[in-house]
């Protein structure tokens, strides 16, 4: 089962497209910040979009191994509209609405007021639709590259 599972085409396409968008954002954030982050490893949010990276190369391989009109395209196609969509938009706002209640909280907390433990939310979870874009042309890359290659 294993064996199935690590030559299974679509999946590992999966994986490594994660994979090449995670590794792009940790070395960006070196760039930019001039210091490693292991968080950005696995964390969400940034550039590129590791969720795009992930569904176009789940969308890509399944086109080049069942037919780019197959069911399997099709349906991991819509998947990955709505994904993307979500991470530029539903997500991208959580993180912009956890800016601000932070902020709110570090306010209330500098003046006295005494909040119940203060929780710091997380505020790098969505993506501009540059780094959808650039994340989804990682994925069709990888798909492309591992179909080329493998």
């Amino acid at each position: 089962m294993i064996h199935d599972v690590l030559n299974n085409f679509v999946l590992v396409n999966v994986f490594m497209g994660w994979l090449v968008a995670q590794v792009l954002k940790t070395v960006i954030h070196l760039i930019i910040h001039k210091r490693f982050s292991a968080e950005r490893l696995v964390g969400a949010g940034g550039m590129p979009s590791s969720h795009s990276a992930s569904v176009t190369a789940l969308a890509t391989a399944a086109g080049i191994q069942y037919g780019f009109d197959s069911f399997a395209f099709a349906i991991s196609t819509v998947l990955a509209i709505i994904v993307m969509h979500d991470a530029r938009g539903v997500r991208r706002e959580a993180g912009e609405h956890a800016k601000i209640l932070n902020q709110l909280s570090k306010l209330l907390h500098s003046h006295g007021s005494q909040p119940s433990p203060q929780v710091i939310l997380k505020e790098f979870v969505g993506h501009t639709s540059y780094q959808v874009f650039v994340g989804a042309l990682i994925g069709i890359a990888v798909a492309l590259v591992m179909h080329q290659f493998g």
